[in-house]
């Protein structure tokens, strides 16, 4: 798995996880909605943390130099 990632788009992935995971902890964000970006949050977390995007391969997308 080699990482296509770069820190740009690995920092702005872990500001966005962070954010909404303020607003699913202060239940700004409820119900239905709640639990799709909860899993979003997630997804965008580990993404961030490894620095690779699955979406970014068929798609033939690097944001690394």
């Amino acid at each position: 798995m080699k990482q296509n990632m770069g820190s740009i788009d690995r920092g702005i992935r872990l500001i966005v996880a962070i954010v909404l995971t303020i607003l699913l902890a202060t239940r700004v964000l409820d119900g239905v909605v709640g639990i799709v970006l909860g899993i979003i949050a997630v997804v965008l977390l580990l993404t961030s943390l490894i620095g690779f995007c699955p979406l970014y391969v068929p798609l033939k997308i690097s944001t690394k130099k």
